[in-house]
């Protein structure tokens, strides 16, 4: 169905990887129409709960392919962010199911941001981030600037941007980036750790939760406070809360599926 990433969703779990292993999975036109559609397709299958967004090989991402637009003239940046990569950022931060970032190597320019746009990361210990766009005399893009600053701090965030910083995996989760750190050899089982309870979790309040952390951002207390309120009536009509009030009295563990 694509060329340029890989689509399996099965139990519960759809995993989109990045297949362009020779240039650490850089993005050129197609890979990033196809990641577009492909996150189209785990958002209908009702029977995926959870999203695994990974690279192929040694890297996570390496951000923009640059050899594939260098013969490009009049190229417009704009006009590739509004169509290539702002829909990937608004589609994954839209998305009503928890997106894990499984970071098995290098995240740099827009795949730094495509890791930062996810709702989990779990980083190998061998996983660098690196807003590398300074370094071709860019500025940061594809959500960064946004995610960065609210993540680390404003300090650090302008240190990583104008210099390119190389981020370590231990150092993102000291600074709060990054959730998670794991040996390399034990990356699968890190990520399966949070697949296992995703898929198993009532998707539909996890749903209004993301939702409600992103409107969080813009919002004043009391716009939040009522908007908790519509949200908690909608989640108190579900399926979950009746399983969950219900296994809770018989003393057993819910079997949430997500409606």
């Amino acid at each position: 169905m694509y060329n340029s990433i890989l689509l399996e969703m099965a139990d519960g779990v759809g995993t989109i990887t990045l297949n362009r292993a020779d240039v650490f999975n850089a993005f050129n036109d197609e890979q990033s129409y196809e990641l577009q559609d492909a996150l189209k397709q785990v958002a209908k299958n009702d029977e995926v709960r959870v999203v695994v967004i990974t690279g192929a090989g040694k890297a996570f991402c390496s951000g923009q392919d640059l050899k594939a637009i260098s013969g490009a003239e009049k190229r417009s940046l704009e006009d590739s962010l509004h169509k290539r990569y702002n829909p990937i950022i608004r589609a994954m931060r839209n998305l009503p199911k928890p997106i894990i970032a499984r970071v098995n190597g290098v995240a740099a320019g827009a795949g730094c941001s495509l890791a930062l746009a996810s709702d989990i990361i779990v980083a190998a210990e061998s996983a660098k981030f690196i807003e590398v766009f300074v370094n071709v005399g860019l500025v940061l893009d594809s959500g960064s600037s946004y995610f960065l600053p609210r993540l680390v701090g404003s300090a650090r965030a302008f240190e990583m941007s104008t210099m390119a910083s190389r981020i370590t995996a231990q150092q993102a989760l000291e600074w709060g980036m990054i959730n998670k750190v794991a040996p390399d050899a034990e990356l699968d089982a890190a990520v399966q750790t949070y697949t296992d309870y995703y898929r198993s979790a009532p998707t539909k309040a996890i749903a209004m939760m993301k939702k409600m952390l992103n409107k969080s951002f813009h919002s004043d207390l009391d716009t939040m406070l009522d908007y908790e309120a519509q949200c908690q009536q909608i989640a108190g009509n579900s399926e979950d809360y009746r399983e969950g009030v219900k296994a809770f009295n018989e003393k057993r563990k819910p079997e949430f599926k997500g409606r």
